[in-house]
Order: structure tokens, then sequence, then C-alpha cells
């Protein structure tokens, strides 16, 4: 690369749009697949079930306390494979790029995927690359598309939430709106408040090889907690209870959102998942997330309480009993 910044050059489909594929992303990307250049990726075949997500991401700024856009971008789809008991397999990676980003933003950003595919075991196959005019986006917008396998006996569905499921968490909630949030607003925090993106992936065959009697995963990302339960109680047509003395929270975004005015429930998360499990596994279940490294403060927050009303309530400190819904608005935008 002999250029500091990208310029609409690098979109024309010529000479250094060529560059850039050959000397940046089959440098960080590298597998047989890409290689080829090829206008789609060609994979083996499989004889199980195959799951397919795609998400963007436009977070604000793109490097923040504890990652960056291209990590979020890769972790975000992983997790929502995982979400419905796949093993990620391959990713294609689209990029929008405003015209004078610096090329070692670019490379950080580039690294940063590459590692976080690595460490997840899924090969980014395909992929695409605009430069659009300064000011047309804010540095650099991501799409990720995922596909991965899922076994025949394992069925998780956001409608299969049944009653005296008991749900399960894999951590503190609300880390990721805090540090963005800080990040966004150079908030001088007593206590730093990285973000929790992390890939899920490998904590969900660790709690499928438990039971394969899973009901329901969500990631709870924007709309955090109480907007997935809403999703889900939806989906399944329950009523859930959740205990605000069982949710686990770090003293840190307490006390954040108790002074700026945040509802924890409502805050984005990157590296939490939510798990309705029978009754039966719930414990064994628990006690098998605890040994990962994503899931040493799992905790069972709640269960299914009845059938037929889509409702979630809190059980609150003080022995009181609220409904909550879902969330109304952004509380926090450009969050992923």
């Amino acid at each position: 690369m002999t250029e500091d910044i990208i310029t609409l050059d690098y979109g024309s489909g010529g000479k250094l749009s060529n560059q850039l594929i050959r000397s940046l992303f089959l440098r960080y990307f590298n597998n047989p697949f890409l290689n080829q250049l090829h206008d789609g990726a060609i994979l083996p075949p499989s004889d199980k079930k195959i799951a397919f997500s795609t998400d963007s991401y436009t977070v604000s700024p793109i490097f923040f306390n504890g990652g960056d856009i291209g990590k979020l971008a890769i972790h975000g789809t992983v997790n929502d494979l995982a979400m419905c008991g796949a093993i990620p397999k391959y990713l294609s990676v689209s990029l929008i790029i405003e015209e004078g980003t610096s090329m070692y933003a670019l490379e950080q950003i580039t690294s940063s995927m590459a590692e976080a595919a690595q460490q997840t075991d899924i090969l980014i196959v395909t992929g695409d690359t605009k430069v659009v005019n300064k000011g047309d986006v804010d540095g650099i917008f991501v799409n990720t598309t995922g596909i991965g396998y899922i076994d025949l006996d394992v069925d998780i569905n956001p409608a299969r939430a049944q009653v005296n499921d008991f749900i399960l968490i894999n951590g503190p909630i609300g880390n990721h709106g805090i540090s963005i949030l800080a990040s966004r607003e150079n908030l001088e925090l007593e206590e730093s408040i990285p973000s929790d993106t992390a890939p899920l992936a490998d904590l969900v065959q660790q709690m499928l090889s438990i039971t394969r009697e899973i009901h329901v995963l969500r990631d709870p990302t924007r709309g955090g907690l109480a907007t997935a339960l809403n999703e889900i109680a939806q989906s399944s047509q329950v009523e859930i209870e959740i205990g605000e003395v069982k949710i686990p929270m770090d003293e840190a975004v307490k006390d954040t959102c108790q002074i700026l005015g945040y509802d924890p429930l409502y805050l984005a998360n990157e590296g939490k998942l939510i798990a309705f499990v029978p009754e039966q596994y719930a414990e064994k279940v628990l006690e098998k997330m605890k040994k990962s490294c994503y899931g040493e403060q799992a905790a069972i927050i709640g269960r299914v309480v009845a059938r037929g009303k889509a409702e979630v309530y809190l059980l609150t400190e003080i022995g009181g009993k609220r409904i909550v819904g879902m969330l109304s608005g952004e509380q926090l935008p450009r969050i992923c």
C-alpha cells in the first residue's frame, strides 16, 4: 500500500481495488475459498441443517474500549448463528468505506476481524468493498453474512419457550452500552468499563453437550435483556418472571446507570446470551456455562410461569412486581 488514506480510486474496481484486495484483505483473510477470487464462494456439501444470518454494523465510534467495529461484526454474526444452535463455518464481509479513512485504521479493523474469525474457527470466504464520498458514511460500515451447520436433533426456536423453563444468562448485562457511551462522550468513569463483545458459539455447543432440549437462545443486543425477553414472550405466547436481584451486573455499570438515568435492562450487550432450558437440566447447564471463560458469572434469572399472555414481569429488589415492556425508541443509537 502506497497511500496513507482511502481514496475513491480504491472503490473503482480497477488497479487500486485489486491492490487493496490482494495486499490487505487476502493477507489477513487468507484461505482456499477466498483465494479463488471468484464472484462467490463454492462451499463443500453438508448433511446438517443450515443456518444463515446477515447483519450490518454502524457503531460509533468505530474504535471503543474493548473492541472495534471489525471485531464486533464478526462476533455479532457468529453469535446470531450460535443462537440457532449452529456451528459457524463461513462468513462474507462487505465494507463501505468513507473517502479519507486512514489506511492504518482500515488495517487495524481488518486485522481485528481476522483475529476474531480465527478465534471462532470461521472462514471469511467472500466479500465486497465500496468507497463513497466523504460525508456519505461515518468512517466505515460493515456487513457480515454467515453460514453455519446445525445438528439434526437440535431445535432451538424463539417460539419454543415452555412453562417451567428456567431462564439462564451467561454474565453481567449492560457493559457494551456503557462502554460505547463512555467512548462516544469521553466520559471519565471511576472504573473503566470495556465492551463485553465475545464469540459465544463454543459456549452454546458446550451447553448442548448437556442437553439437546434447549428450547430458546437469544443474544440481547440492541434493546437489551428486557426487549429480548419480550420478543420471546410474544413468539411463544408465555408469561415470564425474572428476579431483579438475580440478574448479574457489574457495580460500575449499575453506578453509571444510576448517575445517568439509564435502565440497564435496556442496555445493549454483545457477548451475552439468554437460554430457556427445561427445569430438570437447568442446574447442569448452568454448571457447564460457568466452566467457560464466557460464562463464569452465569446465573438463573427467572422462569416461564404461564402460557397465554405475552408479558414479562420483574420481581423487584424491594418485593414488588412490575411489567417490563419492550424498549420504545432508541436509548442510545449507533450501538452496533
